[in-house]
């Protein structure tokens, strides 16, 4: 079966450059079927980030598929984050972004991260109508027999259980995700990897985060998740670096 190494918050103008060979090496030595960045690709968008993203994104021996984080929108540049915020993620991309083929596993995107809300911290997530309309449509499309993974940035409720998220509309798109037919959905943001079940609409859904590959460490050295199908559902190896 399909094994995935999920990675997140590279965080390239605070990236952590031993932890990213340290990977860049993993995946050469261990070939994974494909590699799932879960946003957070750069400190403040800066076209410099970007372009350093890039360059390392594709030394990688595998597929690599990306998703937008709160930090890959301009921080410093209110006109651009206003008028064309996903921008220079949209041509990293374009240039990344790579089929990946997978035996027994499919991943659906979701966009948590926007350019503004009716909150004082933006770096918090949002489920838009829209977004949460793709991934379902999506989900609809999965192949008989996989499982559906759903890719976004921000965990979509607390990722302890028992407690709230910060992402609007969360709570209720896991349960929309779950009875679309999701069986997990990959997050990062907290930069500290997780693994629990939630209760979604009457169903139980998995949560796995990823932590960090930079160095705004919190609680866990930077570190990622290699993610295999086993039988009928995920078996999730945390990989820590050092």
């Amino acid at each position: 079966m399909s094994r995935l190494f999920h990675i997140s918050d590279v965080h390239f103008g605070r990236e952590d450059t031993e932890a990213l060979a340290w990977f860049a090496a993993l995946v050469a030595a261990e070939r994974p079927d494909g590699v799932v960045l879960t946003g957070d690709l750069t400190q403040a968008a800066r076209r410099s980030e970007y372009q350093a993203a890039g360059a390392w994104l594709e030394t990688l021996q595998a597929p690599v598929s990306v998703h937008i984080g709160n930090h890959d929108i301009p921080v410093y540049n209110p006109l651009l984050r206003l008028t064309a915020p996903y921008r220079r993620y949209e041509a990293l991309k374009r240039k990344i972004d790579r089929p990946m083929r997978l035996d027994g596993m499919t991943i659906v995107p979701l966009r948590t991260a926007t350019r503004a809300q009716w909150r004082t911290n933006w770096s918090w997530g949002v489920v838009r109508r829209a977004s949460l309309a793709a991934a379902k449509d999506a989900l609809a499309a999965v192949p008989a027999g996989h499982l559906a993974i759903v890719a976004c940035h921000h965990p979509l409720v607390d990722h302890r259980e028992g407690t709230r998220g910060r992402t609007k509309g969360g709570e209720a798109a896991l349960a929309d995700l779950a009875a679309a037919g999701a069986h997990a959905v990959i997050t990062g943001h907290v930069h500290d990897p997780f693994d629990t079940q939630w209760p979604a609409g009457g169903q139980t859904i998995r949560m796995i985060g990823a932590g960090t590959l930079s160095e705004r460490v919190r609680s866990t050295r930077p570190s990622f998740n290699e993610i295999r199908r086993v039988g009928d559902g995920l078996e999730v190896r945390l990989r820590e670096f050092g």
